[in-house]
């Protein structure tokens, strides 16, 4: 039985190795959702909210598709892990189902504000397109907007 400590330069070319393969599949490290505002497929529009605090409202967050795509309807198209910076906006769902609209995708986000000011929140769309005859993607795009609670 061979004994390898922690310094010496097998562990180190294997840590080495292992960062080396890692780097060739960037999904692993979140690779995806580093090129998340590179859609060919998509264009994000979200329009900053106004809300009183403590009343429901709706954050409408839309995915206009590009020329030459299509909304891969068959998907779960979503938005998922919504959160706030600063814990001054609630979500109505945790996931939330967008529908198919002429020209993309609608997001329908019950929030609402826990206290006064501007609340940055985020999330990811993970929706899928169509492009050509034969190409379909499914991929991660980043949500990114704000909400301002009023008295």
């Amino acid at each position: 039985m061979h004994h390898v400590r922690a310094g010496s330069p097998l562990i180190r070319s294997s840590a080495l190795a292992l960062i080396a393969a890692l780097a060739t599949f960037p999904a692993l490290l979140g690779g995806e959702r580093a090129r998340a505002d590179e859609s060919p497929a998509y264009a994000v529009e979200v329009a900053e909210l106004s809300a009183k605090v403590g009343e429901p409202a709706v954050l409408h967050a839309t995915l206009r598709i590009r020329d030459g795509y299509r909304v891969l309807q068959g998907y779960n198209n979503r938005v998922i892990e919504l959160s706030s910076f600063d814990d001054g906006v609630t979500f109505e769902r945790r996931v939330v189902r967008g529908t198919v609209q002429e020209g993309g995708l609608d997001f329908a986000i019950g929030v609402r504000a826990t206290k006064p000011g501007r609340h940055p929140i985020n999330g990811y769309f993970r929706v899928g397109y169509i492009h050509g005859p034969d190409e379909l993607a499914m991929v991660s795009l980043r949500l990114i907007a704000n909400v301002n609670g009023t008295e």
